[in-house]
Formats: structure tokens, C-alpha cells, sequence
């Protein structure tokens, strides 16, 4: 299996050009199904997630060609599935939106639940609430989500809690439903309005994405359109968490600003200098950060994917900083595999009461999912010595060219195979 060697202690400086966002590219990918003709999509993050999402692509008919390195045409004309099996939904989260676009389409789909990093219940029951006031009858078959409906109508829609995957869902199966959807309480994140903008741009009306309120008057047939997808805010936030953990000073390129005012904000509290431009930010430090609280909520509050690495740059805060976590249940996972670095961190439920250190220590950790894999990372930069990280299969997730943009701004980081690897962590 293969792991990542990190020699911490050198300051980040320099350039790190931002990817494809892996959260809005996991939606649109799945919606081109709701196409009558080829789409092209371009600034397509090459990531585990995406390959996952074009073998089921592929297995249910569609086809897909590769342009660039991130450019990709789909053509989904010769679809001839309604079934996402386990196998291919396995080690992707996004397995569900192919329940939408699936029943837009055909009018039926059968999907397995999703699969992906561990970090709490994934319900889908506001997805199924949505599904059913379209006119769908949702059953469980084997551990499979069966939706059918011969006719998809028009209806309004309120979701109990605030959910990013409901509210695409209901979305994708709306956008070729007859008549009028209103979707009340809708998540706002920027790959909700990421996912509308290309929805629209093969002819879909949809209206108020980024808002509390999304309506989608439903057409009979959607073309096929050109795209390119938004920068990856967590990717970026990432690498800004990074530049500022190690003192360092770095430009993020192919970025939204907008899109990083709750990371941005956070990071002047602790003491960064954050310069904002157009399309890029530029994070330096000079100094220990210092301690400061931090709870995530669904947008436009801090995101629950940056909470694991913020809390590793407040590992070596001045002072005692509490994080709560507002959006998943299991997300303090890796709290212990910064304690094995020296970390001071207590967990009590949804919070983690976490007080600096002056420095981390190198040890062989693991990457308990997708986000907790970078946060190890940020540990491993600026830890003493060397550190093994085990499971990066889960990096390779969501995280495009890792090893390389790091080591482009002066990290030493690399990938290596090492069998053994997994004794290692077991005898500790």
C-alpha cells in the first residue's frame, strides 16, 4: 500500500494553483445523465472520487472520452441502466446523486448507499422526502434505494435540516419534472450554485441557487452544453491552513475569494496575513498562531471540511482554542492521531478542547478519511522529524496532485509502497 513521507519543519513559499472543485464535480457529473446529447466538462479534478463516478457512468451506457488532463466529453445518449451497484458505489460518497439523475431521466433508479470516508450517518431521508412530493415511490431493495415514478410533477418542498445532498438531489430529479419545484431551507453552498449554473446552461430554469429558497420550473428536455467547473474552496483553504501552519507565504491561484471569507476570517484571528485579489489569496505568518474558537455550520458558516486541518494549525496555537463541530457526528476521529504527535487534544462529544503546543513531533499516523488525511498532512509539515502517513487512499480522494504542489512551495513530501506499513501502525 502506499504512504506519504513528510519532513516537517520547512516554511511553505511560493505558488499552488487550485483544482476543480471534487464537491460541485461529483454533482455534475452525475446531472450530464439528465442530458439528450454530449457535454464537454472542463477544469475536472483528477481525483479517486471523479474515476469512480465515470466507471458508473460507463456502466450504465453513458460514454466518456478524455480531451485534456481535465477535460472530459460525456455522452450520455446511449444510457441504458437504471442500476448503480454496490460495487460501483463503493468509496464514493456522491453514489446518491445518481438517484436523482437517474429518476429525472428514466423515471426509475436503483442505487446503493454511498461509500467513501467514515465521518458520520449519511440519512437520506430528506432526499427521500423530496422524491416522494415529486410523485416518486422510494423502497428499499437489498440494501438498494429504488425510486420510480411514472410521472415527476412539480411540488414544494421544505427540508427539515439544512442538506447539501438533498437539496441536489431534488434538484437533478426536478429539473425534467413537469411544472414548478420549491425547495425551502435549501443548503447555499458554492457547489449548489455551481450545480444550477450548469443545470441552466443545458436549459433547465432554476432560480435563487445560493439562497434559502431554490425554484425549478421543470422542462421537458435538456441539451447537451460546455462547462467548466469552480475552484476547490476546501482544496485552496487547505493549502492556505498549510502556508500559515508552517510561517509560510503563499499565492493560491484558480480561486474564488468569495467562496474562503469564513477560512480567511479565521486565519487573520489566529494572526495571518491574508491578501485577497481577484482570483487568488496569498497567506503568510511570521509568528505561533494564536487560539481561537471555531464551530462549523453549513454555508456561508466555517465548512465542516476545513475543521480537521484548522484544529491541526491549533495544535500549536497560543493558548486553548475549542472547535465544535455543527454538521457531522464522527469528525474528531483523528484527534488521537495528532496526539500521537504530541498534540493536546480532549474530545467531549461535538467539541474538541484543544491546547497548543509548542511544537508536534513525527509519528507514523493514518488518515481516518478525506479531510482527516490532510489535516495529518499539515501535522506532518510541521512536525519534528519524520512522518509516515498510512490510508492515503482516502487523500487521493479529494485531493489532486498533492505531493507535487507541495513540493512545488518547498515541501518534502513524497509517496512511497511499503507493505509493512501496516504493521507498524497496529504494534502502536
Amino acid at each position: 500500500m502506499d504512504k506519504f513521507i513528510v519532513n516537517g519543519g520547512k516554511r511553505l513559499c511560493g505558488t499552488i494553483s487550485v483544482s476543480g472543485a471534487k464537491n460541485a464535480a461529483v454533482a455534475i457529473l452525475p446531472a450530464v445523465l439528465l442530458a439528450e446529447s454530449p457535454c464537454i466538462i472542463e477544469n475536472v479534478p483528477n481525483i479517486s472520487d471523479v474515476t469512480a463516478i465515470f466507471r458508473a457512468l460507463e456502466a450504465l451506457g453513458a460514454s466518456v472520452k478524455r480531451i485534456d488532463l481535465n477535460t472530459y466529453e460525456i455522452d450520455p445518449s446511449c444510457v441504458n441502466s437504471f442500476i448503480v451497484s454496490k460495487e460501483m458505489a463503493q468509496g464514493m460518497r456522491a453514489s446518491s446523486y445518481f438517484l436523482g439523475a437517474l429518476l429525472g431521466r428514466m423515471r426509475k433508479a436503483k442505487v446503493a448507499p454511498p461509500g467513501g470516508c467514515d465521518i458520520g450517518l449519511r440519512p437520506i431521508d430528506q432526499h427521500i422526502k423530496g422524491f416522494e412530493a415529486l410523485g416518486a415511490k422510494v423502497t428499499i431493495d437489498s440494501g438498494m434505494v429504488v425510486a420510480k415514478s411514472e410521472r415527476l410533477g412539480g411540488c414544494s418542498v421544505y427540508l427539515d435540516v439544512v442538506s447539501v445532498g438533498a437539496t441536489i438531489n431534488i434538484m437533478l430529479a426536478a429539473a425534467r419534472a413537469r411544472g414548478m419545484t420549491v425547495i425551502e431551507n435549501a443548503a447555499r453552498e458554492p457547489h449548489i450554485v455551481d450545480l444550477a449554473n450548469f443545470l441552466n446552461s443545458m436549459g433547465a430554469d432554476i432560480m435563487g441557487a445560493g439562497t434559502g429558497v431554490i425554484k425549478i420550473r421543470g422542462v421537458e428536455h435538456l441539451h447537451g452544453t460546455n462547462y467548466s467547473i469552480i475552484p476547490d474552496q476546501i482544496e485552496a483553504g487547505t493549502y492556505m491552513v498549510a502556508a500559515a501552519a508552517t510561517r509560510g507565504d503563499v499565492v493560491i491561484n484558480n480561486v474564488i475569494p468569495k467562496h474562503l471569507e469564513s477560512i480567511i476570517a479565521k486565519l487573520r484571528e489566529v494572526g495571518a496575513t491574508v491578501e485577497e485579489g481577484d482570483e487568488y489569496v496569498r497567506v503568510s505568518m511570521d509568528k505561533r498562531p494564536e487560539k481561537c474558537n471555531v464551530k462549523t455550520m453549513p454555508h456561508p458558516g466555517f465548512p465542516t471540511d476545513m475543521q480537521p486541518q484548522f484544529a491541526t494549525l491549533l495544535a500549536v496555537a497560543n493558548g486553548t482554542s475549542i472547535v465544535t463541530e455543527g454538521v457531522w457526528d464522527s469528525r474528531f476521529r483523528y484527534a488521537e492521531q495528532l496526539t500521537f504527535m504530541g498534540a493536546d487534544i480532549q474530545v467531549d462529544g461535538k467539541s474538541a478542547i484543544i491546547t497548543g503546543v509548542d511544537g508536534l513531533k513525527a509519528a507514523p499516523v493514518k488518515a481516518n478519511d478525506l479531510r482527516a488525511g490532510a489535516a495529518m498532512i499539515i501535522a506532518g509539515l510541521i512536525a519534528e522529524g519524520e512522518t509516515e502517513i498510512a490510508d492515503i487512499e482516502y487523500i487521493d480522494r479529494g485531493y489532486e496532485l498533492v505531493v507535487e504542489k507541495l513540493t512545488a512551495v518547498g515541501a518534502d513530501i513524497k509517496r512511497v509502497s511499503d507493505t509493512s506499513f501496516d504493521y507498524v501502525l497496529k504494534a502502536n
